[in-house]
């Protein structure tokens, strides 16, 4: 079990991606700790994860509080005694922010995702980098998206918002892996299986003249295999990247867009 022993947060845990990674990490061993801003969905996953024989507890913390988040992980420490994993899989709705042009999207409405994507991330990383450095070792990660990379329309702030987190990726690598940190992020592109994707089909729904399965086989053919990512085989790379047999990779994004971005 490659995160046996390992204390495991994840930030946003009762999303798509969040609950496809823990159900992922306790697959592999781990004693998570999942937290999410409304505490239905996050200890839906928890009593799954429980059901399935792993060990799990559920919190309501938002991850733009940092003091919300201090306290918690400080709970964390205290009932585990340490912390070897943190992922943030916060998100944000976009319903409000997905088509509509630029030219006539809001400069607040721009602005949101980049403000909030990053604080989540950098709030969640800094404050688990503060116990971790204490044992010298442990995994900070995230999870970003193809509009990091290439111009996609219609998205508002939403590509700059990806583009500054897998930055700050590079910039936490830099300063804490000599403190035995490894700091690591994940580039899915449009899973079917979350709420982003549906989210980016609707405004588009009228204008391109697509049902939904036309949009997705229209993103399919992007990809190197003509399909699309699914949560398992995300979760599945976030459990290894977690894992010590990773140990080489830090101040990284993977590319998980399945040949869409050419690396």
């Amino acid at each position: 079990m490659l995160l046996k022993d390992k204390v495991a947060v994840v930030h946003g845990a009762g999303g798509a991606i969040g609950g496809a990674v823990a159900r992922a990490f306790a697959a592999e061993g781990a004693e998570l700790f999942l937290s999410g801003r409304r505490a239905g969905p996050v200890e839906a996953v928890a009593e799954e994860v429980v059901a399935a024989g792993g060990s799990a507890r559920a919190a309501a913390v938002d991850a733009l509080d940092e003091g919300a988040v201090d306290r918690y992980l400080r709970s964390v420490t205290e009932r585990a005694g340490r912390l070897d994993v943190s992922f943030d899989a916060v998100g944000i709705p976009n319903a409000e922010i997905l088509g509509v042009p630029l030219t006539d999207l809001e400069a607040e409405r721009f602005a949101l995702p980049i403000a909030a994507c990053t604080r989540a991330y950098f709030l969640t990383a800094r404050l688990a980098a503060r116990r971790m450095v204490e044992r010298g070792s442990g995994v900070i990660m995230t999870v970003t998206a193809l509009h990091s990379r290439t111009g996609i329309p219609l998205v508002g702030g939403y590509g700059p918002a990806m583009a500054a987190k897998e930055a700050l990726t590079r910039a936490l690598s830099a300063e804490l892996a000599p403190l035995g940190l490894r700091v690591v992020g994940l580039r899915p592109q449009a899973m079917p299986e979350t709420r982003t994707i549906r989210e980016a089909f609707e405004p588009r729904a009228a204008a391109s003249g697509l049902t939904w399965e036309q949009w997705q086989e229209s993103l399919a053919a992007r990809t190197h295999p003509r399909r699309l990512m699914s949560l398992d085989e995300l979760a599945g790379v976030a459990a290894f990247l977690a894992s010590d047999r990773a140990s080489g990779l830090t101040g990284t994004t993977v590319n998980l867009t399945m040949g869409s971005l050419d690396d």
